[in-house]
């Protein structure tokens, strides 16, 4: 009798240390929201679909979307840096939200290294210079010339605060020297009809964005914005070749979870994530949209830590250096 009820305390004992263990163990054991913090349909938002999508496969759980725009995307991170640390509220996001944006605002509702955790990058979205069809420029030093005589009247379009197209243009202009006015949209989709109805003059905008419009002819491409041409784009030189010496802007894409998440939580995640960025047909499916894939060996979360780092280092004082008054 003694046996029995020491074997069943013995037990009791064992449920109520199971949390810790044993629920982080079976994780996941429901479905992970995944908050993508700008409009769908969007690079950003595009990325995460296909990515999260054959990461629930490798977890057998569903991984649901969720945008959650507004704010430079400020919203929408906030929101996961105060979810509950358990993993099944997620972030993927691009660089901007995390190291962009502490130069863009007075003040954050979170900060980027002490608030999140990384999980593993998803991938590296080009840019592309392109301009309105009938510009005066057939090339980069062209379209230079052009600008700089002309920054009175010249314009470029970016798709609001923060956002990709933002951060190319202000780049480019600080490297040129210029003064242009800016012309800021409710989104990439509406800034890149105007630029082909020929309404502003150019803007530095993700690939993925502008390819089709490059194919149809309805906007030039002078250039993109790696240090190595694109193969959807081979005929198009870099920006630093064709004599902006140092030009480089990408966007990186990553996952990440609240701060004080299990790491157990964090090691499942990546290792989906890499399953996702080995697999051929995710691989195909993003390189057809100008996504650099990173190996996934390299997809890990301190490897994702660092990028962040050197992130903040290179655009805090690059944007401080263009005079660019936080809002």
């Amino acid at each position: 009798m003694k046996r029995r009820v020491l074997l069943a305390a013995a037990a009791a004992m064992g449920v109520a240390a199971m949390p810790l263990g044993a629920m982080a163990q079976a994780y996941p054991t429901k479905p992970i929201t995944v908050i993508v913090p700008f409009a769908a349909g969007g690079p950003t938002d595009a990325l995460a679909r296909v990515l999260t999508a054959r990461m629930g496969e490798a977890l057998g759980q569903t991984m649901i979307v969720e945008n959650v725009g507004g704010a430079g995307g400020t919203i929408g991170v906030n929101k996961a840096a105060k979810a509950t640390p358990d993993g099944y509220t997620i972030l993927f996001t691009h660089m901007g939200t995390l190291a962009v944006n502490i130069a863009l605002y007075k003040t954050l509702p979170y900060d980027s290294q002490k608030d999140l955790e990384p999980v593993g990058l998803g991938g590296t979205n080009p840019m592309v210079l392109v301009t309105k069809k009938d510009l005066p420029a057939k090339d980069f030093k062209e379209f230079e010339a052009y600008v700089k005589a002309n920054q009175k009247k010249a314009q470029y379009g970016m798709a609001g605060i923060g956002a990709a197209s933002h951060l190319g243009g202000l780049m480019l202009n600080s490297m040129m020297k210029v003064d242009v006015l800016e012309i800021p949209y409710k989104g990439t989709g509406p800034a890149l009809n105007d630029l082909v109805s020929g309404q502003f003059d150019y803007m530095v905008d993700q690939a993925v964005n502008v390819l089709p419009q490059i194919k149809a002819g309805t906007i030039k491409a002078l250039g993109v914005s790696t240090l190595k041409r694109l193969p959807q784009l081979p005929d198009v030189p870099t920006v630093d070749e064709a004599g902006l010496k140092g030009y480089e802007v990408t966007i990186w894409n990553g996952f990440f979870v609240a701060k004080n998440t299990p790491k157990n939580v964090i090691d499942t995640l990546n290792k989906a994530l890499v399953t996702a960025l080995g697999d051929e047909k995710v691989r195909a499916r993003l390189i057809e949209q100008a996504v650099d894939l990173p190996d996934p060996k390299d997809a890990t979360p301190a490897a994702l830590g660092a990028q962040l780092k050197a992130s903040i280092d290179k655009w805090v004082p690059a944007i401080k250096a263009a005079g660019v008054q936080p809002q």
